[in-house]
């Protein structure tokens, strides 16, 4: 758990897939919002409880179900869809990404709130700004609180998020971390996926370190996809 300027970050990892879950909220208010809840529910509620938080939304970074709950490879994995029916709160998904959402949780539209790049939700004082970076999916999204980054699947420690899959985009991941990459180099990191052997990382070091963020032109790009 990191605690600075009134901003509470607790990163839960998660599920077979190496998940990372995130816990965002106001140190003052006790309000956080969950981010990607999926996989074991009653764990993150349970630290939920256990800190007397108040869950006020989920914000997802893209539709997949590791993230969000749903059915892959015979898994049958809690998510959002869960969340809902214990606490009524709203999900925050890009507009981009919202039907996909629905489609793969059974979420309704009154469930959802669709935003766009650069709005902001105000969490007793903390502002959380949705990024738009797709690639991965076509409404893939971070989220910046202060130097803090979430990533979800668009940037890892040492690489970046699948572009082979559906709706998957290689041109738009490439021009995705070029917004990333003008991010001040003591942002913090914190990826969708413990697939490095440190679970953050500043995205200067990010810069040293990623052969894939380290890319400057779409040429070089279109070598390795």
């Amino acid at each position: 758990m990191t605690k600075f300027g009134g901003l509470i970050v607790e990163q839960i990892q998660i599920g077979p897939m190496a998940n990372f879950t995130y816990i965002v909220g106001s140190e003052d208010t006790r309000e956080v919002v969950l981010i990607d809840p999926a996989w074991d529910l009653d764990q993150i509620l349970g630290r939920v409880e256990d800190q007397d938080y108040k869950v006020a939304a989920a914000l997802v970074t893209h539709y997949h179900p590791d993230h969000v709950g749903g059915h892959l490879f015979g898994h049958d994995i809690d998510g959002v869809t869960d969340l809902v029916s214990t606490h009524p709160v709203k999900v925050y998904v890009h507009k981009l990404e919202a039907d996909g959402l629905k489609q793969i949780t059974g979420l309704s539209e009154s469930d959802l709130v669709r935003v766009h790049s650069g709005d902001r939700l105000d969490l007793g004082g903390v502002q959380i700004e949705f990024l738009h970076t797709p690639g991965h999916t076509p409404g893939s999204q971070c989220f910046r609180i202060k130097n803090t980054l979430i990533s979800g699947d668009t940037l890892f420690i040492d690489g970046c998020g699948r572009v082979d899959l559906p709706g998957s985009d290689p041109d738009a991941m490439f021009h995705s971390l070029q917004k990333l990459k003008s991010l001040p180099n003591d942002t913090i990191l914190l990826p969708g996926h413990n697939y490095s052997n440190e679970p953050t990382a500043t995205i200067g070091a990010v810069k040293q370190s990623n052969a894939y963020f380290r890319i400057q032109d779409l040429h070089a790009w279109h070598q390795i996809f």
